[in-house]
């Protein structure tokens, strides 16, 4: 079974705010079982698995990491640029654990396709350019928190004046460079319909839909004001 089911029924609980105690009680299995199930040490049966979709409301394909929305449709825009207000059910951890699935599903399409295309430049530069946004928030946060700029070689001034961005600017132009490179060859790109892509990553490319949806309609907005 899916590793994302452990994962999920921990997390719903936790989000429900009850004890394994009181979970496996509802469940009408012992403690230890429940515990075993959380932890990805036993796998359940598909009664159990029915069972606790009735639990938390939610669908089985959410159970198992094929979707990330609870009723099996799509995540809209607004439901996870919103998904920290009070009375949302997407707080703290929960919204956190959904945004990772979000990008690394994504970021897991990008490279497959990326593999199947064989480029060894574009798969770099992607590598570069996504390695260099995560630097720039890792370090944003590493500041906040009051950690010391020593524990990176570029100095402050130089991170402030914008050269990670220009990094990762330069990494997308050799992306393109290297794609288009391709285009010249007459390489045979991979097929980017969604039959072929939902076919290709099941689970995994609708994490990429909603990335690049959630995106879309975010930038759309700006382009519009």
């Amino acid at each position: 079974m899916s590793t994302e089911f452990s994962r999920t029924l921990a997390l719903l609980r936790q989000e429900r705010g009850v004890s394994q105690r009181t979970a496996s009680k509802d469940l009408g299995i012992s403690q230890a079982l429940l515990s075993h199930y959380e932890n990805g040490i036993r796998e359940p049966g598909l009664a159990f698995v029915v069972k606790v979709c009735d639990y938390y409301h939610v669908s089985a394909d959410y159970m198992l990491g094929r979707t990330l929305a609870r009723d099996g449709s799509m995540l809209t825009s607004e439901e996870i640029l919103n998904a920290a207000e009070p009375n949302n059910v997407l707080q703290g951890s929960v919204l956190a654990t959904l945004q990772s699935k979000l990008l690394s599903g994504a970021i897991s399409v990008l490279f497959g396709l990326l593999g199947k295309i064989g480029n060894k430049g574009a798969i770099n530069a992607a590598a570069n350019c996504l390695g260099t946004t995560i630097y720039q928030l890792y370090r944003h946060l590493h500041h906040a928190a009051g950690g010391s700029d020593s524990y990176f070689a570029l100095s402050q001034i130089d991170c402030a004046v914008g050269m990670a961005g220009a990094d990762i600017k330069l990494a997308e132009c050799d992306y393109a460079r290297a794609l288009y490179a391709e285009v010249e060859k007459k390489t045979q790109f991979p097929d980017m319909t969604q039959e072929a892509l939902n076919a290709a990553y099941p689970g995994r490319n609708q994490s990429m839909t909603q990335v690049l949806s959630t995106a879309d309609q975010r930038i759309q907005s700006y382009a519009e004001r």
